[in-house]
């Protein structure tokens, strides 16, 4: 364990840190350990990043993609589903906003490139409607 102090907006704080190479710790021969080391808490049901499905676009489909970075909030349609121009497809956070992202053309949502939670960027293919 290695003892340092931290100065943060003009609060100083003591922290130990314990140096672990390759699952293993190390131990330093400078310093001296005045407790044994405790096991680490395991995590409670992590939150994972949402994986980035993979969009088909056939010949003649419109692509919806995203305008902003963000984040989805929400998605209220399903593949397969009809939809009118100027329906809301989802909902994406932008700057502490909530963004509507309407479907451009009418027709079937054909495929959707994203999930509820998923961190996107500007020009990610959000939805395809044929």
């Amino acid at each position: 364990m290695r003892k340092f102090l931290i100065n943060v907006n003009g609060n100083k704080y003591e922290v130990e840190v314990e140096e672990i190479t390759e699952g293993k710790t190390v131990q330093n021969p400078s310093t001296t350990q005045a407790k044994p080391a405790t096991q680490p808490k395991p995590a409670s049901k992590a939150k994972t990043q949402p994986e980035e499905k993979e969009v088909v676009v056939t010949e003649g489909a419109e692509v919806v993609e995203a305008p902003m970075p963000g984040t989805i909030l929400s998605i209220n349609v399903k593949e397969g589903d009809e939809v009118k121009a100027g329906d809301v497809l989802l909902i994406l956070e932008a700057m502490k906003m909530e963004n509507e992202i309407l479907a451009p053309i009418d027709g079937k949502v054909t495929s959707i490139g994203t999930t509820k939670g998923a961190s996107v960027n500007t020009g990610d293919k959000l939805v395809v409607i044929e």
